[in-house]
C-alpha cells in the first residue's frame, strides 16, 4: 500500500499549472518539493534539478505533469527509475508515453521501484496485463478532467479568450507547438 506520509522529497517533472498545484498540495503535507522543467523558474523557491535522473536519485516519489513532445517521450527511462530506487514511487498525470512503460513495468515486477501511481497509459486506453497482478500500483482511468468545475472553468477561459482576442488583447491561454 502506497501512503503519502513516506514521502519527504517529492520530484516534480513539469512545474507548470498543474505542477504547481501538485507542489501546493504536497507542501500541506509537509514535502520538500524538488523539481525539473525545460528552465528554472526564479519564481518559486524550489530546488531545480535540469537533470531528471539526478531529481529522481534526490526524491522519494516523482510526480509526473509535464507535456509530451518530442523531448519527454520516454524521458523517463530505466536509468531514471533506476535513479528514483527501490523505495521510489512514479505517479504518472501528465501523459503516458513521458514514461518508458515497459521499462517501468519491469521494474515494478522485479523491485526495483517501490511502486506507482497511474492516472495515464502509453497506449490508452490498453494497460499492460501486469499492472493488474500488482499490489504496489495503483491504477485510474484518465477521467480527472471531467468534473463540473472543470467544464465551468474551460468555459469561462474560453469566454475570456474570445474577449481578449476579438479586443486585440494578449489571450489568457495560447497553444503552443513545442
Amino acid at each position: 500500500m502506497l501512503y503519502i506520509e513516506i514521502w519527504k522529497r517529492v520530484g516534480i517533472v513539469g512545474l507548470g499549472h498543474i505542477g504547481l498545484e501538485v507542489a501546493k498540495r504536497l507542501e500541506a503535507f509537509d514535502c520538500k518539493i524538488l523539481y525539473n522543467s525545460r528552465k528554472g523558474k526564479p519564481s518559486v523557491s524550489y530546488p531545480f534539478y535540469s537533470d531528471v535522473c539526478e531529481l529522481a536519485a534526490n526524491s522519494d516519489a516523482l510526480v509526473i505533469c509535464c507535456a509530451l513532445t518530442a523531448q519527454t517521450r520516454h524521458m523517463i527511462n530505466k536509468n531514471v527509475l533506476l535513479a528514483l530506487g527501490r523505495e521510489g514511487v512514479i505517479v504518472n498525470v501528465g501523459r503516458g508515453a513521458i514514461i518508458d512503460e515497459k521499462e517501468m513495468v519491469q521494474c515494478l515486477v522485479q523491485g526495483e521501484i517501490k511502486g506507482a501511481g497511474l492516472d495515464v497509459f502509453e497506449n490508452e486506453p490498453e494497460v499492460p496485463k501486469e499492472l493488474f497482478g500488482l499490489d504496489n500500483v495503483v491504477l485510474s482511468p484518465h477521467k480527472a478532467v471531467l468534473t463540473a468545475d472543470c467544464f465551468t472553468d474551460l468555459t469561462d477561459l474560453a469566454m475570456a479568450n474570445l474577449e481578449a482576442f476579438f479586443s486585440n488583447k494578449p489571450l489568457l491561454s495560447e497553444v503552443v507547438n513545442y
